[in-house]
């Protein structure tokens, strides 16, 4: 009993809540009923009302009614459209289709508290920071700009111009697209603005004015009811012949698939196209829907087919169903109540008291953001920002009577040619390889992928500086006329121009008056501000001009190098000991006798060569020593270790010789530099002042770079600067070295040969012509100038220009310089380490003899044992004073100086004597015995 006593007051509540379910729940849809995405939308939307209020598990008990008011695409209708539909208590409103409209109504509905769930408003600007009560349940612009940036970057196309109307809409999508292509690293070079409701004329101005520029890669963003007018205008223009291309986002897919009928004229005038359209994923429930919708439209007599508009229109209608069927469930209540700042004004027939506030609309807007079912466009679901989780496009390209799909988009994987659910399934991969679209048939009926630009028919010829300077004409000189230049470089430029595809009419502008350089630097900022179109000469590529123009593939190579003075070496009777320093000579010499004597004392022992009388072999010793500077030794080694030195001895001559050889040819016959600077450490290092060439970049890398102060450098212009510079020197108020590039100091040199390059070029770079950022122009010129050199000419237009009678500069002439101690201690130190070594084994082999032969000797004396004992005490005695005799120094001396095999005899003699001494006192010892 006290359990039913619980449980009734929540029964009471249950059945409270139950009954206050409302029958009918009204929801509002805002569209322009006469028009391409209006007409399939109507009907889909009855066609989504019936299925909601068919199926029992949405809804129950409870009718879906939809309100429809026609904008009759305007803002101002559409706005007054939309307050009458307020006034209609409606809980949602499904729509409006125009952009446009979506901003002003979104304003009303933030008022108001009523959820907006528009099926064709993809303005990417309509976003929910600034509109919260706006849900957008199609694909915003966002990612089909992104398609579009996405198939410009497959073909690599660097430039676009943006056709679109000028309006929310237009604006929008066209700023959505410039972001997408800066990701890209391309860009809108001319944006094309349509007004809204604009003529024939209108438009044809515009597309006139458009087709001045250079790009040919155009992207078509306007509304379907009025976009086909463009087609035709610029068939006219002759827009559409071949070398154009024509991306066209999603009003035009939904043009030709409401087309009932393709009018043949019309279709003419698309050819080559490509259309993206939003991917509807193939489904049973799909298919039914199409059937279903064809049947009823045959009925009713509708010639207008079927667009992806109605598919999310349709979906749409579903999400608001599901919303409210989760907002009853929740206990929650339909009420509006009156907004008090809603009040008309004395006289007014607006009647705005009659708007009122939705108290649930928070809420339903909740539940509507939570939604998630698959619908017929796929999944319905949205992500943080508001956007369906699942963006993707088809890529159509209109052919003959119809189109052809050629690939998917995705913001998933990009390009593909497999549909985007199956690589939903798969890991994302975004990578350029597996970007992919098949073959398309472009605009004239043409399978060549257009390079997507022309030089601007605007009948302005290309702006090209060109600088003149006060010397080097072989590389840059101007004429009576600015197109009077001539050169290398304008040589270079010229060939490279006749190679083009297409014309391109240039303007030669002369920057310069031929007595001072001009600065570089400024020439390439004139180009990227616009003041140029590109620059021609000798300019280098470095880093900080690659920031801010566009260079073409080098043209020649120019690394920096140094050029000095050099003098020619005065010859005297002394010459031939210049090549070592005197403390080499000592060195070398000291090292010959020490040789000399470390083999006469391996060998003397050994060799009859090396004995004799004291003056004889003093007299070997210098000979021996000496003569193995020619190898013209007559003595022979015999032992080991004589032997081993003298090989490495004669490596070391060999050496020595070469060397000398070397460097006394080159004292001999070379020029030796005048300042001291071998390269570019000793310029550093240095505070001698450095010659540069005026205007070019050499001067911001010897201070930036290289740290070189700024007073050390003196500016030079002419060819004849640099040779006075150099010959007055640091001491007359000249230079003690040049650091130029390598084309300038070659014509230099070829001028004056009393200089010469030191050291190694220290940077590498190259010469190349300089345009705009993103120009198509650099990259075309690129690929003439490799022509270019695969041909040939490239090399025979320098031979032309730049090769003339010259000095030569091969480092190797220049600065001859002393051998010293420095270069031949380690050669040396292991020589006489060898030596000693040598000589240590000897004296080891020695002593160990003299051990041996000290022991011989003693057991060798005649022993008298059969004799008395006083004898054979005085022979004890004898024996025992001997040894001390022979282990003094003297007798040590005189056993080395003694032959070796005599020794070996003498020891042999002995060691015989020994064993007859033995056998005969065993004899006697017998006979007394017996």
């Amino acid at each position: 009993m006290g359990a039913l006593q619980l449980m009734l007051p929540l029964l009471v509540l249950l059945a409270a809540a139950a009954g206050a379910r409302p029958s009918e729940v009204a929801v509002g849809a805002l569209f322009t009923f006469d028009s391409t995405i209006g007409r399939a939308a109507r009907l889909a939307i009855e066609l989504a009302v019936d299925d909601v209020n068919a199926d029992r598990t949405v809804l129950a008990g409870t009718q879906l009614k939809v309100i429809t008011q026609d904008t009759n695409c305007s803002g101002f209708l559409g706005t007054i459209e939309a307050l009458q539909l307020m006034e209609n208590n409606v809980v949602a409103v499904i729509g409006p289709q125009s952009s446009g409209i979506g901003h002003v109504i979104s304003h009303v509905v933030n008022e108001l508290h009523v959820p907006l769930l528009s099926f064709a408003a993809t303005d990417p600007t309509l976003s929910a920071s600034e509109y919260p009560y706006f849900i957008r349940t199609t694909i915003s612009d966002y990612f089909q700009m992104n398609a579009a940036a996405s198939i410009v970057e497959h073909y690599q196309w660097k430039e676009v111009t943006a056709i679109f109307v000028d309006d929310d809409y237009g604006r929008g999508g066209v700023s959505a697209l410039g972001d997408a292509l800066a990701e890209k690293r391309a860009r809108i070079s001319y944006k094309a603005a349509i007004p809204p409701n604009s003529n024939t004329d209108m438009i044809n101005d515009v597309l006139f004015r458009a087709n001045m520029m250079e790009s040919r890669v155009m992207v078509v963003h306007v509304n379907p009811d009025t976009g086909m007018r463009i087609f035709s205008i610029a068939n006219k223009l002759q827009m559409l012949a071949s070398g154009y291309v024509w991306i066209v986002t999603d009003w035009l897919a939904a043009v030709l698939d409401s087309s009932a009928s393709r009018d043949l004229k019309y279709m003419s005038h698309i050819q080559g196209l490509i259309v993206l359209r939003q991917h509807i994923p193939e489904s049973a429930a799909k298919n039914k829907f199409i059937s279903k919708w064809n049947n009823v439209a045959r009925n009713r007599s509708i010639t207008s087919g079927l667009n992806s508009y109605g598919f999310y229109a349709y979906d749409s209608v579903w999400a608001v169903a599901r919303g409210i069927d989760q907002f009853l469930n929740s206990g929650q209540q339909i009420n509006f109540s009156t907004d008090p700042r809603l009040h008309d004004s004395n006289g007014s027939n607006l009647q705005l008291s009659t708007l009122k506030i939705f108290d649930g609309g928070e809420q339903m807007l909740q539940q509507l953001l939570l939604t998630n079912f698959t619908g017929l466009t796929g999944p319905v679901q949205f992500n943080s920002d508001r956007d369906l989780v699942r963006p993707a496009y088809d890529i159509l390209n209109i052919g003959g009577s119809g189109s052809q799909l050629i690939g998917y988009w995705s913001n998933y994987s990009g390009l593909s040619v497999t549909a985007p659910e199956i690589l939903y399934q798969k890991p994302p991969n975004t990578s350029s390889i597996v970007q992919q679209l098949h073959n398309v048939v472009w605009p004239g009926d043409s399978t060549t992928t257009p390079k997507g630009w022309v030089f601007p028919n605007n009948g302005q010829p290309l702006r090209v500086g060109v600088p003149i300077k006060a010397s080097f004409k072989e590389l840059v000189a101007g004429g009576r006329g600015p197109n009077n230049v001539t050169g290398y470089c304008i040589d270079i430029f010229n060939a490279a121009i006749n190679l083009l595809p297409y014309p391109v009419p240039c303007q030669f502008v002369t920057i310069g008056d031929g007595t001072k350089n001009p600065n570089y630097d400024d020439i390439i900022n004139m180009v990227a501000a616009n003041s140029l179109d590109a620059a021609v000469g000798d300019f280098a590529i470095v880093r900080n001009r690659t920031k801010i123009a566009e260079f073409t593939q080098p043209y020649i190579e120019s690394g920096l190098v140094i050029v000095a003075p050099v003098k020619q070496a005065t010859s005297s009777a002394w010459a031939f000991l210049k090549p070592f320093t005197l403390e080499m000579w000592c060195v070398t010499g000291a090292l010959f006798l020490f040789v000399g004597i470390v083999v006469w004392i391996l060998e003397h022992r050994t060799n009859e060569e090396f004995r004799g009388s004291p003056r004889r072999q003093v007299i070997t010793i210098f000979w021996f020593s000496f003569s193995t500077m020619f190898f013209a030794h007559r003595q022979n080694t015999v032992s080991a270790l004589g032997r081993f030195v003298l090989i490495i001895w004669l490596f070391v001559v060999l050496i020595i010789n070469s060397s000398y050889t070397a460097s006394l040819t080159s004292i001999l016959t070379v020029q030796q530099l005048g300042t001291g600077i071998t390269g570019i450490d000793d310029l550093i290092s240095s505070a001698l002042p450095i010659g540069y060439q005026a205007g070019k970049f050499t001067r911001n890398y010897l201070i930036e770079e290289l740290n070189i102060p700024e007073s050390r450098l003196v500016p030079l212009n002419t060819i004849q600067e640099y040779a006075d510079a150099l010959k007055r020197g640091p001491k007359d108020g000249g230079v003690a070295a040049i650091v130029d590039e390598m084309p300038y100091v070659d014509i230099f040199l070829s001028y004056h040969c009393n200089f010469r390059v030191v050291g190694q070029e220290f940077t590498k770079e190259g010469w190349g012509f300089a345009f705009q950022r993103d120009s198509p122009l650099a990259a075309d010129l690129s690929t003439a100038i490799l022509q270019l050199s695969e041909t040939g000419q490239l090399q025979r237009i320098h031979d032309e220009w730049l090769t003339r009678s010259s000095c030569s500069s091969d480092d190797s002439e220049v600065g001859a310089t002393r051998l010293g101690l420095r270069s031949f201690w380690g050669l040396f130190l292991v020589c006489a380490l060898i030596c000693l070594l040598a000589l240590l084994v000897f004296f080891i082999r020695v002593c160990w003899q003299y051990s041996k032969y000290s022991n011989s000797e003693a057991a060798g004396e005649p022993s008298a044992a059969d004799a008395d004992a006083a004898a054979a005490a005085a022979d004890a005695a004898e024996r025992q004073r001997r040894p001390s005799r022979l282990g003094s120094f003297k007798e040590l001396i005189q056993f080395v100086d003694k032959k070796e095999e005599e020794v070996r005899r003498t020891m042999k003699r002995r060691s015989s004597e020994k064993d007859n001494q033995t056998a005969g006192s065993s004899d006697v010892q017998s006979v007394i015995s017996a």
